[in-house]
């Protein structure tokens, strides 16, 4: 089963008043495992970048421009993510940025029913807790150190350990514990000596030879007493 854990940064909080995506982060999963796989692309809002947005994500208008419109790039993001289940924290804030970027361009939206919204996971499995992001990482002793602002491929990967957390925490199929103690036990054995044969007892016949010949030069044997 192949899934998609998705974020993204805007201009601002609102793609009905007229701002902006300008940051999309993805991260593949398949079977609820990490494939290594990802994608990341900083997107020209074709405006300016208002105060508030900038201290959130530190995204410069002047950087922004010298990156490609969300036309220039709809393509490749769309063959990213596929037909695959989207995990998504606070799922209608992203997909409303995403649809309205591509109804701009007369494309259909990705549907809602795709998406697997992480809050109302956590909301449900902890009622009352906090369930922002950096809560959840908390909660889950998740590393945040390189968090000093939000970026949409970071958040993505934060989100993709949360989001295992929240559905188990465990790799399907993966006894870990199981795996180590195979491999103490294979570096541990001790491998079986090689059999030796036997060493044969008869005299060559040199030996024959040499032993009759000392016999001869014993004068007085004891075994003729």
């Amino acid at each position: 089963m192949r899934e998609i854990v998705l974020d993204t940064e805007t201009t601002g909080l609102d793609p009905k008043s007229g701002d902006r995506l300008v940051e999309i982060g993805c991260v593949e999963l398949d079977n609820h495992l990490p494939t290594g796989r990802t994608y990341h692309q900083y997107v020209n809002p074709e405006r300016d970048m208002p105060d508030e947005a900038f201290r959130v994500h530190g995204l410069s208008e002047a950087f922004l421009a010298k990156h490609p419109v969300f036309s220039d790039i709809a393509d490749s993001f769309l063959e990213f993510i596929g037909d695959a289940d989207l995990v998504i924290h606070n799922a209608s804030f992203d997909l409303g940025f995403i649809n309205a970027e591509l109804l701009r361009l007369g494309r259909a939206p990705v549907e809602s029913r795709r998406a697997i919204d992480t809050v109302q996971v956590a909301r449900g499995k902890y009622p009352g807790a906090q369930a922002s992001l950096d809560a959840l990482c908390r909660r889950f002793e998740i590393d945040l150190s390189a968090r000093t602002k939000h970026g949409a491929l970071l958040d993505a990967e934060l989100l993709a350990d949360v989001y295992l957390e929240l559905i188990g925490g465990r790799q399907p199929g993966f006894d870990l514990a199981s795996q180590r103690r195979k491999s103490v036990n294979k570096i541990n054995e001790t491998p079986p000596k090689p059999s030796r044969p036997p060493r044969p007892h008869a005299p060559t016949t040199a030996e024959s030879v040499a032993h009759r010949a000392f016999l001869e030069h014993i004068t007085d044997p004891i075994w003729h007493g």
